[in-house]
């Protein structure tokens, strides 16, 4: 274990005493069992950190705090492919209460409860294909319960509760050039640039490993992340969740599992046990409408193009400018 470098990091971030103590720990544990299966932290594989959450999950051990801890130390040792697969884990439990409280709000209790009052959630730390069938099951009822256009008002919630301030700067340089071609064009030249730092430091961004292969195919499309406006319409493209993975993949399933984000639905895709409909999508839609909204100062209408869910090897909706906008589009 690198616990000088490990407890560095923690003290630069500020983490109190005992925080700092129960990280360790944690991390200890994992190098312990690491050492049973005959390997360290640094020859583990997925599949070990897979079997060691599973164990977790059943000893009621796999708290967020225990997840956060293992993903910051893979952080700083650059076991990338450990951290991506923990915040992935680490952030599945979160959404779905999110979803329910949403629901509350627009729908009032009583709906909100017969599509959501019978569900159990997986305990933490269990793996992500736990999570499909319980999805399709609320949106089963969600379809039974609620109108089209209120299933998508509901799902297109900021379900990963990003704070609005994220987007200030962004917001600040539209407001200076209210211009929406050169604003996103500006917007995939900073994204670029980003990816490109990320690559030469070795550094995920966010769950995207960077290569120099990957980085063309962002600077090739200004859609993903970004967006291309058409008429009225911006559309925007996700960058697949594994993107080199998918780059190099021939299989159309394989290719669309590499594709999706969703820490929910995503292994639905290779195993069809169920098969997620792709309704859920509007989730991630919102996650793309969320810049969106705060720059242009209102909500703004989005709608899905193709899915990986959907049968499509990308994930790409379609943001409405408000009418307000459009006499600079």
């Amino acid at each position: 274990m690198q616990e000088g470098m490990f407890r560095e990091y923690c003290q630069q971030r500020k983490f109190d005493a005992a925080t700092i103590e129960a990280a360790v720990a944690a991390v200890r544990q994992f190098e312990n069992y690491a050492a049973v299966v005959g390997a360290t932290l640094e020859t583990a594989t997925t599949e070990h950190l897979t079997d060691y959450l599973q164990q977790c999950s059943q000893a009621g051990t796999a708290s967020e705090e225990r997840l956060l801890a293992l993903a910051r130390y893979c952080y700083v040792t650059y076991r990338n492919d450990l951290f991506v697969q923990l915040v992935h884990v680490a952030e599945a439990p979160s959404i779905l209460p999110v979803l329910r409280a949403r629901a509350r709000e627009i729908v009032g209790d009583e709906a909100a409860n017969e599509v959501f009052g019978c569900i159990d959630l997986p305990p933490e730390g269990s793996p992500i294909n736990a999570y499909p069938p319980v999805v399709q099951g609320i949106v089963d009822r969600m379809q039974q319960t609620l109108p089209a256009e209120t299933c998508k008002q509901v799902l297109t919630g900021n379900m990963h509760q990003i704070p609005e301030t994220s987007f200030a700067e962004m917001k600040e340089r539209f407001q200076k050039n209210p211009d929406i071609d050169a604003f996103l064009e500006d917007r995939h030249a900073r994204l670029v640039n980003e990816l490109e730092d990320h690559m030469n430091r070795g550094r995920v961004w966010y769950e995207q490993v960077i290569t120099p292969k990957v980085l063309e195919y962002v600077r090739d499309n200004p859609e993903i992340q970004s967006g291309v406006r058409d008429g009225d319409v911006i559309h925007v493209a996700k960058i697949p969740f594994d993107p080199q993975a998918y780059l190099d993949e021939k299989d159309l399933t394989r290719k669309r599992y590499d594709a999706c984000h969703c820490p929910l639905a995503r292994t639905s895709i290779i195993s069809g046990k169920p098969a997620v409909s792709v309704l859920f999508c509007y989730c991630s839609a919102g996650f793309e409408k969320l810049p969106f909204d705060v720059i242009f100062g209102e909500p703004v209408k989005v709608e899905v193009l193709e899915s990986a869910l959907g049968g499509s090897d990308r994930c790409r909706f379609a943001i409405t400018i408000p009418e307000r906008f459009r006499r600079n589009s």
